[in-house]
């Protein structure tokens, strides 16, 4: 069992996201489901209380909290991809059914979470010991939505970007 598991509070759909997100990730599965028994009084019987999960072997646990606790961008999960090729598939399939862009690689889900959708090759560039290199790469990531690493290592190389 994991030390410390990120609790995320969900407003009745807490199954239907972590069912989603392990869709996302190698390494993912939905762990277990407690449903409300017939005779809790607050909540109809069958109905999904907690939600345990794993996201690349990470734990999580979803409660379906209610309406009074909605996400914010002062809590988001960062993503590190390999290449633009999974930056592109999951900022797509996070974004679908009424997700939306935000800015330098941040995005909502439909869900109301906040995910930062990071390509490795952001750091290299960003961390380059060549200062001026470095800060054209973080002026172009400035403009971007989702990162495009094409477009990164052109204005990194001194290349026009657009």
């Amino acid at each position: 069992m994991a030390k410390i598991t990120p609790s995320l509070w969900f407003d009745g759909n807490a199954e239907e996201a972590a069912e989603f997100y392990v869709t996302l990730l190698p390494d993912s599965r939905v762990n277990n489901v407690w449903r409300a028994p017939a005779d809790n009084p607050s909540t109809p019987a069958g109905a999904v209380l907690v939600v345990d999960f794993a996201l690349a072997g990470q734990p999580f646990t979803a409660i379906n909290g209610g309406p009074q606790f909605p996400f914010t961008e002062a809590i988001s999960f960062v993503i590190d991809c390999e290449d633009q090729g999974e930056v592109d598939r999951l900022w797509t399939a996070l974004i679908d059914g009424g997700g939306s862009s935000g800015q330098c690689g941040w995005l909502k889900d439909r869900f109301g979470l906040s995910w930062q959708i990071v390509p490795r090759q952001l750091g290299e560039l960003l961390g380059d010991p060549d200062r001026e290199r470095a800060g054209r790469a973080m002026e172009a990531m400035l403009k971007m939505s989702k990162i495009d690493v094409a477009a990164l290592r052109r204005a990194f190389d001194g290349q026009p970007v657009g």
